[in-house]
């Protein structure tokens, strides 16, 4: 089952989200929810603290909307990527008690969706573990540090995840990289004196290079469309 409830606020679109995962069992399949953001944006893992790693002054000044996930993980910068959830009802024969098992179903749709999207030319890989972290800081950061499961495109990561289970199922919130952010942006909404900026530079492989508006909306769409195929949703 597909959801696309179009373009809202980071607030909102959270909100949905955990809302989905609260009434799971109403659905008898998995569910893609499609959304796209209101303005720049950023959402932040349900136990992150953004005042500790963000420039909050200047997130304010820049219009950055900031939102708290249901799920857990680091700071997503929603600016340059192709952001998605998946939600599983336990009731599925796609859902597992093992955590790892629920990212590897998503992930692996993931996987095959980018690879088609870039013509099964350059090779793919899940990574099978946790990168180290270049200071503290970097951990709270989603693609600053390639973590278990995570899509890889030639030794970087390609698309993230975050997840949360319950007695009623797991919700899975992706995002895949699609450019770059300008180094000078994260200057000023980082907090001085980390390593996240680099890590996130030396990490983060996009699938698109300095892609004009119109390019962008290609790539959301067709990356929409092939992840759907491969998770089986409709």
């Amino acid at each position: 089952m597909i959801i696309d409830t179009g373009k809202d606020k980071a607030e909102a679109i959270m909100r949905f989200d955990a809302e989905l995962l609260e009434n799971a069992d109403r659905y008898g399949r998995p569910v893609l929810h499609l959304y796209e953001w209101e303005g720049d944006s950023a959402t932040y893992g349900y136990f992150t603290d953004p005042s500790k790693l963000l420039n909050l002054d200047n997130a304010k000044k820049l219009s950055l909307n900031l939102a708290r996930r249901p799920t857990g993980g680091g700071i997503v910068f929603h600016i340059w990527d192709m952001a998605f959830t998946v939600l599983v009802p336990a009731h599925c024969p796609e859902f597992s008690m093992n955590t790892l098992e629920n990212y590897a179903f998503v992930n692996q749709a993931v996987l095959g969706c980018v690879k088609e999207f870039l013509d099964n030319k350059r090779p793919l890989t899940m990574t099978l573990e946790d990168f180290s972290s270049r200071d503290g800081n970097c951990m709270h950061f989603c693609m600053a540090k390639p973590t278990k499961y995570d899509v890889m495109w030639e030794g970087r990561k390609v698309a993230g995840a975050a997840q949360r289970k319950t007695r009623k199922g797991f919700l899975h919130q992706g995002t895949i990289a699609l450019q770059l952010p300008p180094k000078d942006y994260l200057d000023q909404v980082l907090l001085p004196g980390t390593q996240v900026r680099d890590a996130m530079m030396a990490h983060t492989c996009p699938l698109l290079g300095s892609a004009r508006e119109q390019e962008l909306a290609f790539a959301k769409g067709r990356l929409r469309a092939l992840l759907a195929t491969h998770l089986r949703v409709h």
